[in-house]
């Protein structure tokens, strides 16, 4: 989106809610005097205010793998994520990460995440009950897999369907919950549990279904020796009915140009996880391609932890910005903050509950402190622009910035002071 319709700014606003949901946006002398005279209103100075943030494509179990570095992606699976995924068919322990999870989540300012669980139900559960209590908008589910993976981390095509039928008859639309049919990837499930994520998919309209596509040149290669039949990663997709507006597959970053139209064509989504592909060495997604055509691929921003390496969406904005720039493609900061809250919204289908400020819309809300640290006050000093100032963010910004994190219309995370105001 350019730029110019990707941004509406307020120098001095309000936003106003009722409810959980946005009754109002606009200039505080236009707002202030149609509020009932006993409403109470938060002021902040020094501060920006923006829409939640919209994790698109995150893992919850592999926080406590964050910077176990040092091997490409199906090497880092094998000694790192897999190990690690074992510890959460422990329901005690599944419960202390997803409150960790949730917590660094609220203090960065996200309030809607896509996420995978693994493959085992009482994870997705533990997520699901220490979420439902927060107010985030959360979507996830258990992993599919049933082949190329530890017996310990395995399920059957049968088990696999049975256990996220019940996790979304209980879960899913249960407050702000949502549930994601979630194969981890293609070479992790056989065609027979391929086929049954896409009967689960279509049979309960209104989940998700995530994924993962294209992320590494290996795992292309190995894709193509699995499914030969077909004509590329994206055809395999596609041949098990899993592409379509609510699929959303995580990087895209080694892409044919057939399989981005055929992507486009069909309005499935891609997430961006630009600090994972930097640290696992997976390449750089070429953003402008997606968008290069008369129907963009829908696209948002995703930290994917834990091969990626920050929780933050202002650092995954900065590391998005250094990705265009090493593509030859510039991306405008204010571009990059569409991506992180109402690009992202629209790749998960959420873009009429989330990812702006619009009357109507959950009151998921996000205040950025300017002054959070004595050298991004000096910078400060110095922005031209708005475009100037989410550059900035972008680039020295981090969880320290959040002042405040409202999840529909609720104070689910306060900073009472900025660290350079109490020095």
């Amino acid at each position: 989106m350019p730029p110019a319709e990707a941004l509406r700014f307020e120098r001095d606003a309000v936003i106003a809610w009722r409810d959980g949901r946005i009754e109002a946006f606009g200039a505080a002398a236009e707002i202030l005097p149609r509020l009932p005279p006993a409403t109470p209103v938060t002021h902040f100075e020094r501060a920006l205010i923006v829409p939640g943030f919209v994790d698109c494509h995150v893992h919850y179990p592999q926080m406590p793998i964050i910077g176990a570095g040092g091997h490409p992606l199906l090497e880092w699976l094998e000694r790192y994520t897999f190990p690690a995924e074992q510890a959460f068919m422990d329901e005690g322990y599944a419960r202390k990460v997803a409150r960790s999870f949730l917590r660094e989540l609220m203090r960065n300012g996200t309030t809607t995440a896509a996420v995978f669980c693994t493959v085992h139900a009482v994870s997705a559960e533990a997520l699901f009950a220490e979420a439902e209590p927060t107010g985030l908008r959360i979507v996830a589910g258990k992993c599919l897999m049933d082949r190329n993976a530890p017996a310990a981390l395995s399920d059957t095509a049968q088990r696999g369907y049975d256990e996220s039928k019940a996790l979304i008859e209980r879960w899913h639309g249960r407050g702000r919950l949502g549930y994601a049919v979630t194969p981890r990837f293609v070479a992790s499930s056989t065609p027979a549990q391929l086929e049954a994520a896409a009967a689960l998919w279509r049979g309960h309209p209104g989940t998700l279904l995530q994924s993962h596509l294209a992320e590494n040149v290996d795992e292309v290669a190995w894709v193509r020796s699995l499914f030969p039949e077909c004509t590329d990663y994206v055809d395999v997709f596609d041949r098990f009915g899993l592409l379509g507006r609510g699929a959303i597959h995580g990087h895209g970053v080694h892409l044919s140009e057939r399989e981005r139209a055929r992507l486009a064509e069909s309005t499935t989504a891609l997430a961006h996880c630009p600090t994972s592909n930097f640290f696992l060495g997976s390449g750089l997604f070429d953003l402008a391609a997606a968008k290069r055509r008369n129907v963009p691929i829908p696209v948002g921003l995703a930290t994917d932890v834990g091969a990626g390496t920050t929780l933050s969406m202002l650092a995954t904005m900065g590391a998005a910005s250094r990705v265009a720039q090493m593509r030859g493609n510039p991306l405008d900061p204010v571009q990059a903050l569409w991506l992180a809250t109402a690009g992202a919204a629209q790749a998960l289908t959420l873009e009429d509950r989330v990812g702006d400020l619009a009357p109507g819309l959950d009151a998921d809300v996000v205040v950025l402190d300017l002054a959070a640290t004595p050298l991004l006050t000096e910078r400060m000093s110095r922005v031209e622009d708005i475009g100037d100032m989410l550059a900035v963010l972008s680039t020295l910004g981090d969880d320290r910035c959040v002042r405040a994190t409202y999840a529909a219309g609720m104070p689910v995370w306060s900073r009472q002071e900025s660290p350079a105001e109490a020095q």
